[in-house]
């Protein structure tokens, strides 16, 4: 009889670590973040004609508002940019924007071996970014929300800014003893007036009811599916949620590109992006060209 109670426990336990392989979900998210600080930043350009600046903000806006899909499982997760047909006039220089806007590329996290692995193209070159998963402080605040119908906890942390995403930048502290520029003298460059933050404080949603330490972009870490993340300027609102999907998804980490750290990828991008900076001064708006 003993027996018959150790095998059915044994079977009654495999069952359970089935269901909990098998367990997927898919999150759709979307993405939109705050471009008034670089169309206030247009007027100061000189150079800029109002076809250009609205040109400008149309480009910008797709830039800026993304939809994203999360499938996730108990242990590991796929984060991908919804395909679209890129819009006319969007080459080179434009999708290099959109892998430092949060888009291009596909996104692994694994949180059980606290590793992700993202392929990214930069100037024509492919990378596979290999590195381990920020280790965020979160600090339990006593808020809660309902977010689709799921009851919600908030969660803060406060992380380094990426010089790398280009959403990070912010409008530079205007110095009051500094002597303020004739009309005349305007910068041309409207980059000149933003800069890279040290840190960022990140307000995040959670929801221990789907009990996943997953989230969107590089977040995770929370007793359950994060749902929002808002940085102040950077809003991440999940639009829908599918639990155990007829059609399930392959969850694994890309393999295309050159392995190289986070580290080494930033090194890399903002020494191109200074390179690029430094040729092209004294061309005014043509600085950034998101063009062909």
């Amino acid at each position: 009889m003993k027996k018959v109670i150790l095998v059915l426990a044994f079977s009654a336990f495999g069952c359970l670590g089935l269901r909990a392989q098998e367990f997927q979900g898919m999150a759709v998210y979307e993405s939109k973040t705050s471009t008034a600080d670089f169309k206030s930043n247009f007027a100061g350009n000189r150079e800029m004609t109002p076809e250009m600046q609205k040109s400008m903000e149309e480009r910008m806006k797709s830039m800026f508002e993304k939809t994203f899909i999360l499938n996730f499982d108990k242990s590991a997760s796929v984060y991908k940019e919804e395909e679209k047909l890129d819009a006319p006039g969007q080459g080179g220089g434009m999708r290099m924007m959109v892998s430092m806007t949060g888009g291009g590329g596909t996104l692994y996290k694994n949180v059980k071996e606290k590793l992700y692995a993202v392929d990214k193209e930069f100037m024509g070159k492919e990378f596979l970014v290999k590195d381990s998963l920020v280790n965020y402080q979160w600090k339990m605040e006593g808020e809660t929300r309902v977010i689709g119908g799921y009851n919600c906890f908030k969660a803060t942390a406060v992380r380094p800014a990426s010089k790398t995403d280009f959403r990070n930048f912010r409008p530079k502290k205007e110095d009051p003893a500094a002597a303020k520029p004739a009309d005349g003298e305007k910068k041309t460059n409207f980059m000149d007036n933003l800069e890279m933050p040290k840190d960022l404080t990140i307000t995040a949603w959670y929801t221990p009811e789907i009990p996943v330490n997953q989230g969107p972009e590089n977040y995770w870490g929370l007793p359950g599916l994060i749902l929002e993340v808002n940085d102040g300027k950077t809003v991440i609102l999940c639009s829908k949620i599918v639990l155990n999907p007829k059609e399930k998804t392959v969850i694994k980490a890309p393999v295309k590109g050159k392995v190289i750290s986070q580290k080494e990828y930033d090194e890399t991008v903002v020494k191109k992006m200074q390179e690029m900076r430094e040729m092209n001064q004294g061309r005014g708006g043509a600085q950034m060209r998101m063009g062909r």
